[in-house]
């Protein structure tokens, strides 16, 4: 796990951003993501805890120990299983990657008493390394069932269900139930429930 002794030998380092002139020219991302250098240093730095609460702290419970490891190897083929290892429980790391206010940073064991491991930023450079090698590619259902099912809501907690449902051939979901049978309730301000029609 990472290097033994990383935590006491590393600091933390974290992102950089282009200048404020620089950066209001232009709609372009701004952070200065970690090289895979630096990345891995930053890998070396997890710990091998007894419970990763990290785990528990990601709302999406990404396997954080062992992508930090995976990185901290450092191997091409490293970095592809460390994409896999983040796909197995992320279903868009380069939005999280970028957005995520980091709970898992503040769930960390290191973060005790000294600095956490730059999770946010080790997820970034490896979803950024993974779309400059190639290695993500569309999850296109097997079969085409021709139903589709309304999205209600809007973010990562739609998105990721939409998307496990259109690998699982319906074309889009949030909820179970497709467009057609359902209408908005009007009868009472309070009640704004959605129900089947007749």
């Amino acid at each position: 796990m990472g290097k033994v002794t990383g935590f006491m030998e590393y600091e933390r380092l974290d992102e950089g951003y282009e200048p404020v002139p620089a950066r209001v020219k232009n709609y372009k991302e701004f952070v200065i993501g970690l090289n895979a250098e630096q990345a891995k240093v930053q890998g070396a730095r997890c710990m091998d805890c007894g419970t990763p609460f990290c785990n528990n702290g990601c709302p999406v419970n990404n396997i954080i120990p062992d992508f930090n490891d995976l990185v901290f190897r450092g191997r091409p083929e490293d970095w592809k299983n460390a994409i896999t290892v983040l796909q197995s429980t992320n279903n868009f790391p380069e939005f999280t990657g970028r957005i995520c206010p980091a709970p898992c940073e503040a769930a960390c064991t290191l973060n005790v008493n000294d600095d956490a491991v730059g999770i946010k930023s080790i997820e970034h450079a490896i979803i950024d390394r993974a779309w400059a090698e190639g290695w993500v590619k569309p999850l296109l259902p097997k079969v085409k069932t021709g139903k589709t099912v309304a999205v209600v809501g809007s973010g990562p907690a739609t998105a990721s269900p939409c998307s496990r449902r259109t690998t699982a051939s319906a074309a889009c979901c949030a909820t179970a139930f497709p467009t057609s049978r359902w209408r908005r309730r009007t009868s009472t301000a309070a009640s704004r429930r959605w129900k089947p029609r007749a």
